[in-house]
């Protein structure tokens, strides 16, 4: 029955769920980001502490946080709404608005922070390489064994061996001897130093969402474009 079908409400809410789902996510990392002093959020989205002058609270994050729970809340209001109703228009039905026009708004309210925070936010290189730790290469050491020819279902193993050498010998896993590698599996050779680079890593991986600068500057183009394109949808 077309009075009774608010399946375009049901719609917009889960999308706006989603999506502020995302940037939930985002904030989140941001927040912890933050906590560890690796950007420094702008005083416009931020506030001090009324108990510790050196803390920097990111209210501006946890808003964008909080509203995804909110968001949901609305989606599975309505959903509660339609799930009891015949096919037929009733009074019941006159509760959609509310939810879809706060959604509205607040999705438009929170793209704006969201811009915001990330178009002032600074970020701290020197505290955000303190935040790096040589065990985040484990996958390396074994992708280092792959490009010799080892099937990573066999590398994976032997790269497991490595962390419990480190951790039973209570030292970092780059701080492990080539002797020590070469008692676990002889096919590490002296080039397998080279894998402690954070940024060797970071550039080796050059797949389409990898992280490699020329494959996150694609990314940043394509997502540039995507959103052109919405442009002249709309205007």
């Amino acid at each position: 029955d077309g009075v009774s079908d608010r399946d375009f409400v049901v719609e917009f809410l889960l999308w706006a769920s989603m999506f502020l789902m995302h940037l939930s996510q985002m904030a989140e990392d941001l927040i912890i980001t933050n906590m560890l002093k690796g950007v420094i959020i702008d005083d416009a989205y931020a506030n001090g502490s009324s108990l510790m002058p050196q803390k920097k609270n990111p209210d501006g994050l946890e808003l964008l946080r909080g509203k995804a729970g909110i968001m949901m809340g609305k989606a599975v209001g309505v959903l509660a709404t339609l799930k009891g109703l015949p096919r037929a228009y009733n009074k019941d039905l006159q509760e959609d608005k509310v939810p879809l026009f706060e959604a509205v708004d607040t999705v438009k309210d929170c793209i704006a922070i969201a811009t915001g925070i990330i178009a002032t936010m600074k970020p701290k290189p020197e505290n955000l390489m303190k935040a790096l730790c040589p065990e985040m290469l484990a996958t390396d050491l074994a992708d280092y064994l792959v490009r010799k020819g080892v099937p990573f279902r066999e590398t994976h193993h032997i790269s497991g061996a490595c962390v419990r050498l480190a951790e039973e010998t209570d030292t970092s896993i780059d701080a492990l001897t080539l002797e020590q590698l070469q008692k676990i599996d002889p096919r590490f050779e002296q080039d397998v130093m080279k894998v402690w680079d954070y940024e060797v890593s970071v550039e080796r991986k050059k797949s389409i969402g990898g992280t490699a600068k020329t494959s996150v500057l694609r990314q940043i183009e394509e997502c540039i474009s995507f959103a052109n394109s919405l442009q002249d949808v709309f205007n």
